[in-house]
């Protein structure tokens, strides 16, 4: 998974590169910009990165990746579904989908940047809500010819939206707090969470089994857990496998402008770390 911003790789070298490198999966994160008066801490430490500010639409860019492949999954990791207006969201993901032939996948979060959420009107307080409805709302024009959705955040009438996806997009969850498994049981296909350190694998592996064990009781399948942001390094692939883990999303570091030979050199190196 990367930050694919406007001066690193392009879109298509990357997605061809990760899909003749032998990957699975390639992953985009997604923020629509960067208010310049931030108050909200970003997780990450104190200085905002500058990737945060030069990201592709990741629609747009799974799009031409979808156009360069034809085996590796595309998805997002994650899209803030709540900055969106459901109904053009839910054109360009059924969009996205057609174009990669059911490659897709919808990983969902409801973001950290409270700036960033009131530019789009989005209260911060209420973007998880919003986020669970929004997803509601577009699974509902993607699975019916004739959709109608009537709820707190989102509200119309019968309305047609083609195209339909081939397969309805697998959404995956977002999110490490103590709530989350309520939300992928209510509304997820997957899991997604982010960065888990090595010395909490005992704790993530009683979540995974617990979110296991939830789903079958609710008459449901196993639910798969994709880990953003997981260590390169083959003792902790070893370590997430045996927690449960289903699959591991390497954050490829920025390497600045022109940096296409470096990201190609990073992703060789990251191969001995496939199954």
């Amino acid at each position: 998974m990367t930050f694919l911003t406007d001066y690193g790789i392009s879109p298509t070298d990357l997605g061809r590169a990760v899909e003749d490198r032998g990957f699975d999966a390639l992953f985009l994160t997604e923020h629509t910009h960067i208010p310049t008066s931030r108050v909200t801490p970003w997780p990450g430490g104190a200085e905002l990165p500058r990737r945060y500010c030069h990201t592709y639409d990741p629609f747009v860019a799974l799009a031409a990746m979808a156009a360069v492949t034809r085996r590796i999954a595309l998805g997002t990791g994650v899209s803030l579904v709540a900055q969106h207006d459901p109904i053009l969201l839910a054109k360009t993901v059924a969009s996205v989908a057609l174009i990669s032939g059911g490659r897709f996948e919808l990983g969902v979060g409801p973001g950290w940047n409270a700036e960033e959420m009131a530019h789009h009107g989005v209260d911060p307080d209420r973007r998880t809500a919003r986020m669970l409805e929004h997803v509601e709302a577009m699974r509902t024009i993607w699975t019916h010819d004739e959709a109608e959705f009537h709820g707190r955040f989102v509200d119309f009438s019968l309305l047609w939206s083609w195209p339909k996806p081939q397969r309805v997009p697998p959404v995956l969850i977002g999110g490490g707090g103590p709530t989350v498994l309520d939300r992928v049981l209510s509304h997820g296909d997957g899991w997604i969470p982010l960065r888990v350190p090595l010395s909490g694998l005992d704790a993530f592996a009683g979540r995974i089994a617990e979110l296991r064990r939830r789903a079958l009781d609710s008459g449901r399948e196993a639910l798969p857990v994709t880990l953003y942001g997981a260590v390169p390094k083959p003792a902790a692939v070893e370590s997430y496998a045996a927690a449960g883990v289903d699959r591991l999303l390497f954050e490829l570091a920025d390497h600045g402008p022109d940096s296409t030979d470096a990201t190609l050199r990073e992703l060789d190196d990251l191969t001995h770390l496939r199954p």
